[in-house]
């Protein structure tokens, strides 16, 4: 079977740092905001020796200097942050399955309401050659005619030994170079490195190495990789995840929690009446072989390794990684759009197709939306640009939603005497042992009809809570056997706010905790029965999964450590 090989090649176990803890990065690499803490930190005392953490359990004292050291300000927006919504993964006539121009994806995502957003077009010999320096001056163009919209240029990597991920940078003068010399570099479509070898896991390890040191060197500001589709074609396994996650922590940040795609499920004749993010898979050769056939469905429109309570995600926040998820739209060819790709086009000479022109037709069997207009990922932000988004994603200040099923959220994990604010979404909440610690959430409904012309109303929100048991002895675990729902609020409404709080009790061990909310119209035990999840999404079904019909919102974890 796919995935058999010997995997103990991946030695290499770093620090988990932020970077501003880390002193293998220069201050010159680091943003001024960075630089300004690090200082602080270091005229404390508190940055030097011992400040290495192999994840949220090492190093708890630094953590929480450097907790305080980098408290924020209110900027706007709920909480400290401003929440910015964004989509990391769409394709342009840059793409060979692509149709659209860059600024035709710009336009609807600012008009659906995006801050943000990456151009990844696909990975390929044409990319690499053609694609990845033409498309460069149509996002440049695109950020001049749409200054309220973030446009990063990024690719789609087909990641050696594994399927497919998000890769992006900040902009700068290196965008391009920096780009293409990865892609020519550790593509594996380009170098012919697909197969679930070891060499070719190796050389994924290589790519996101590379990453690191063109930020190291200063040839870019930043670059981020996060995983895309991860249990499509069960090709990402557990330990190249965790491989791809300890080799850079700072770029390899996460996962598609829910895949693009998703007016895929849409039945016939109205729709393409296949599934939710064409998830319509079964086992294959170079699949890996302990994968459950359910893996290769979607759960309300969401992957498995995240849908799963208690599965392969838990697993990874069970041993304190800091590994997040995203959604997206994938948009390749948008639902019932009346675009065609322009005629005699030449893809293989030009690297690009000509502007679309009209149809007159209407594109029934495409299976994407535009961006904003179903999947929002939202990132708390420190202020509105490049540099803020992509700490926000690596911070893991992220939550996401399908069909506006909530407007914005503040969750908070802080002490029951209320003497602090606590910390939020991606961060870690240090108490002395015994500390009461309690759970506050405050969601703003939406009030109003989403973009399929409905207010979808909130049924409930689900708390989800695991033991921090520290790293794992089997590199390929995909199971948290003491996550769970651990309470649920009934909701049933569209508008106005709601505001919960769940007490955690006294912490004498590290735990932490996610959140989940539903409309309520499918909703079951979860693959780990009903005593782990009563009332989790259902798997989706294959030519009937309308998706406006099943919605969901998911947050990243906070972690809770208490003292030793």
């Amino acid at each position: 079977m796919g995935h058999g090989h010997d995997h103990h090649h991946h030695t290499h176990e770093p620090a988990d740092l932020p970077p501003v803890l880390d002193s293998s990065i220069p201050d010159e690499a680091l943003p001024p905001a960075d630089v300004s803490r690090r200082n602080l930190l270091r005229g404390a005392g508190v940055l030097g020796a011992g400040a290495a953490a192999a994840g949220v359990l090492g190093a708890p004292a630094v953590a929480a200097a450097a907790q305080r050291a980098t408290s924020r300000s209110p900027r706007g927006g709920r909480g400290d942050y401003l929440w910015l919504a964004g989509d990391h993964h769409i394709h342009t006539q840059y793409s060979s399955d692509g149709y659209y121009r860059v600024i035709d994806h710009v336009r609807h995502a600012n008009a659906y309401g995006l801050d943000w957003m990456v151009i990844t077009d696909h990975g390929s010999n044409e990319h690499a050659k053609i694609g990845v320096d033409k498309v460069n001056p149509d996002i440049v163009a695109a950020r001049k005619a749409i200054e309220d919209t973030l446009v990063f240029q990024g690719l789609e990597w087909n990641i050696p030994a594994a399927e497919h991920g998000t890769v992006f940078v900040h902009p700068g003068k290196n965008e391009v170079a920096v780009l293409k010399e990865f892609e020519n570099s550790f593509d594996g479509s380009v170098k012919g490195a697909t197969a679930p070898t070891a060499a070719n896991e190796a050389l994924a390890i290589a790519g996101v190495n590379f990453l690191a040191k063109a930020i190291d060197k200063r040839r870019v500001q930043d670059a981020l990789f996060l995983a895309n589709h991860p249990a499509r074609k069960g090709l990402d396994t557990p330990h190249e995840i965790r491989g791809w996650r300890d080799a850079q922590p700072r770029i390899a940040v996460g996962f598609e929690g829910a895949p693009g795609h998703q007016a895929a499920g849409i039945p016939k004749p109205h729709g393409p009446g296949s599934a939710r993010g064409f998830y319509e898979n079964s086992a294959g050769p170079e699949s890996w072989a302990a994968y459950p056939p359910e893996s290769y469905r979607t759960f309300g429109g969401f992957d498995w390794m995240t849908a799963t309570v208690g599965g392969l995600w838990d697993s990874l926040l069970a041993e304190g990684k800091a590994w997040w998820i995203t959604a997206n739209s994938d948009s390749h060819a948008v639902y019932a759009d009346t675009a065609a790709r322009g005629p005699n086009s030449n893809f293989p000479v030009n690297g690009r197709y000509d502007d679309p022109v009209y149809s007159g037709d209407l594109a029934l069997t495409a299976g994407d939306f535009w961006p904003g207009y179903y999947s929002r990922t939202h990132v708390g932000a420190e202020s509105f640009s490049y540099a803020a988004v992509m700490d926000a994603i690596r911070a893991g200040r992220v939550w996401v939603d399908h069909g506006n099923l909530v407007k914005s959220l503040d969750v908070r994990v802080r002490e029951s005497n209320g003497s602090t604010r606590g910390v939020t979404l991606g961060d870690t909440l240090h108490v002395r042992r015994g500390a009461k610690v309690q759970l506050v959430i405050e969601i703003e409904l939406p009030g109003g009809p989403n973009w399929a012309q409905f207010a979808p109303s909130l049924a409930r929100v689900d708390v989800i809570q695991g033991d921090v048991t520290g790293k794992a002895s089997d590199k390929d675990a995909f199971v948290a056997p003491k996550t769970k729902v651990v309470k649920s609020f009934e909701v049933g409404k569209n508008t106005g706010t709601v505001k919960l709080t769940y007490s955690l009790g006294e912490i004498d061990k590290p735990v932490y905790v996610r959140l989940r909310g539903t409309d309520g119209n499918r909703v079951g035990p979860g693959p780990r029965g009903a005593a782990v999840d009563p009332n989790g999404p259902l798997i989706d079904v294959v030519g009937d999964a309308d998706p406006w019909k099943d919605l969901w919102f998911y947050t990243n974890p906070i972690w809770v450590l208490p003292g030793r």
